[in-house]
């Protein structure tokens, strides 16, 4: 812990210390930084250095505190974006740098490709009915509960902008969730196939609640309107994208990586499966959703069964051959989130009491799902606590947010989100991804009295099987 310390602190050194070649032209400069005429500015250089360094360093210290190192990430983009307050004002510039937010992007559009390559439809399928109707009510209370905390808090604010806050609320961090049940060794218990089966159908309900949202913004921002015939019209062309992916990854992406597989030249797979990704994340921004649901849908069509043929695969395995990429791209995008979250914004009472309000029907909407189990023997209190992380799909939801803009009543144009509603996003995200794994844990250890109920009614039962044998 001391040496990840001492670390972090020399990474702040380094990364403020060194003199680099028009980086205080870049920050003094009026509107964003110009390319240096010999070619890349070299401000980008230095910045992708800042922030893999401390996206690192931060990761590294929160897993040491047995905390996912998303929010290492997170934290130390804080840090280093709320510089400015003493006197550090170099780093406002990575902040709207045209590059790194594009690499940022990239990291997205990569993670969702990686938590689609985690789900698995036929998996999601098995779990039946309880995991379908948790996703269902995990996915309705939270997002009118989160809609109407944002109603409350920021009455200002547009409809369409409290309807965005109650989308960041539906989605369920998978890869944090699996993480901590794997970690605890009930990743084969049926509480946690039905947490992550309802997980995943939370993250395309999540996707396909986004792409409604996004298009009422986009089109209130161009003068028009939304009716439910239109909102129809987005959700079905949102669904229909995901089930053509999903047909095509069936019958199609066999076919072309089976022919893919006879070249020999290194790095086929790799290059194919990312291409197959970016293809689709292409096909959705051109049919008017966020490319992260075709990056999502490349992921969940893509099975380790495509990869067969291939001599990389024999060797590494996809997820090894995909994760250099991931580690260098991921970590840009959440260390650009914290850059952008301004700590002054929370000392002000009626944000903390809005983060506070809105991470506590972050955690209650996602309890109540667990209502909505059917079986009996089933730890509830264990699934609810199992769907309360939003993590890294949290954070993608806000900062998407913060891309689409709408005249307010003086007829500027701001974006949906705001900072200080940005922050109170991130404060929700860091809140309930810290909460999930103590809470897990607790509730795995406990037996309700349903449970012990349902228990010894299956003993009952074989112990008069034995007698009637006997």
């Amino acid at each position: 812990m001391v040496r990840a310390l001492l670390f972090t602190i020399f990474v702040f050194l380094l990364a403020f210390g060194l003199p680099v070649p028009g980086w205080a032209e870049a920050v003094h400069a009026d509107g964003p930084a110009q390319p240096a005429a010999h070619g890349l500015d070299p401000v980008v250089l230095i910045g992708v250095a800042v922030i893999l360094l401390i996206g690192k360093a931060g990761g590294e210290l929160f897993e040491r505190l047995k905390q996912p190192g998303v929010l290492g990430e997170l934290v130390g983009g804080i840090l280093v974006g709320n510089l400015a307050l003493l006197g550090i004002t170099s780093v406002d510039t990575l902040k709207t740098n045209e590059v790194i937010t594009a690499l940022a992007e990239l990291g997205v559009i990569i993670l969702l490709f990686e938590v689609g390559l985690e789900s698995n439809i036929g998996e999601m399928l098995e779990v039946g009915w309880s995991s379908l109707l948790v996703a269902f009510i995990g996915v309705i209370a939270p997002f009118f509960l989160g809609w109407g905390v944002a109603a409350y808090f920021i009455p200002e604010e547009s409809t369409l902008g409290h309807i965005f806050i109650g989308a960041t609320l539906t989605a369920t961090s998978v890869g944090i969730t699996a993480r901590v049940l794997k970690d605890l060794g009930r990743l084969a218990t049926r509480e946690a196939r039905i947490i992550l089966g309802a997980a995943v159908i939370d993250d395309i309900l999540g996707l396909l609640i986004l792409a409604v949202v996004s298009g009422a913004i986009k089109a209130s921002a161009t003068g028009g309107s939304l009716g439910l015939f239109q909102v129809g019209v987005i959700a079905s062309k949102a669904l229909l994208f995901l089930v053509f992916a999903i047909a095509a990854g069936h019958y199609l992406v066999p076919l072309l990586f089976k022919g893919a597989g006879l070249f020999e030249s290194r790095g086929i797979l790799l290059s194919l499966a990312i291409s197959v990704c970016f293809v689709l994340a292409y096909l959705a921004s051109i049919v008017g959703l966020a490319p992260i649901v075709g990056a999502f849908a490349a992921g969940l069509v893509l099975d380790e069964a495509h990869f067969e043929s291939f001599e990389d695969h024999k060797q590494y395995g996809f997820h090894q051959l995909l994760n250099p990429i991931s580690t260098i791209l991921v970590p840009i995008f959440f260390v650009l989130m914290g850059l952008k979250v301004d700590v002054r914004s929370f000392v002000q009472p009626e944000l903390l009491g809005f983060a506070a309000l809105l991470t506590f029907v972050a955690i209650i909407g996602k309890q109540v799902c667990s209502l909505a189990v059917v079986e009996r023997g089933i730890n509830r209190i264990a699934i609810g606590f199992g769907m309360v992380p939003r993590g890294e799909v949290g954070l993608i939801f806000a900062g998407i947010g913060t891309t689409l803009s709408l005249p307010n009543a003086q007829g500027v144009i701001e974006p949906i989100i705001s900072a200080s509603t940005f922050g109170v996003v991130v404060i929700m995200v860091i809140i309930t991804t810290v909460f999930t794994p103590p809470a897990l844990k607790w509730a795995m250890s406990k037996n309700t009295p349903e449970m012990d109920l349902a228990r010894s009614g299956v003993i009952e039962r074989l112990a008069d099987e034995n007698v009637d044998r006997s």
